[in-house]
């Protein structure tokens, strides 16, 4: 909570921003695992189902890059490079998982997981990403 109790404004509205999006993430997704929407799995309303619970990504990348935006020029350069080296880091991780499924039978990981990769690689590269250079 240090970012909402001692951040700048544009942190405060970033916290606010990311829960406005987790709240609904959560509350599908649980939906879903107690089986809430069991009769229309593979049918096509589940394509339905599956834009409401990728709908708050598109929240979330806005919401961080709105805090870029918002903050100042040496955290706007900090934020925007762990952003891409996080990135790189997902792609590569997913590309070469899924070159083990293509060429080495490794087991199937849902495309979906690409997004929890990179923030998982965002928060391994926070530590070391410290300086604009």
């Amino acid at each position: 909570m240090t970012r909402w109790k001692d951040g700048t404004p544009a942190d405060r509205k970033y916290v606010i921003r990311t829960m406005a999006f987790t709240v609904p993430y959560i509350a599908v997704n649980v939906a879903a695992i107690f089986g809430a929407f069991d009769e229309i799995i593979g049918k096509p309303a589940a394509w339905g189902l599956a834009v409401v619970v990728a709908a708050p990504i598109v929240g979330w990348i806005w919401s961080i890059l709105s805090l870029m935006r918002d903050s100042d020029e040496f955290m706007r350069a900090i934020l925007a490079k762990r952003f891409v080296v996080a990135a790189g880091m997902a792609m590569v991780i997913a590309s070469f998982w899924g070159f083990g499924e293509s060429y080495a039978n490794a087991p199937h990981i849902p495309n979906w997981m690409i997004f929890p990769l990179f923030w998982a690689c965002f928060g391994l590269v926070t530590p070391f990403v410290r300086t604009s250079h």
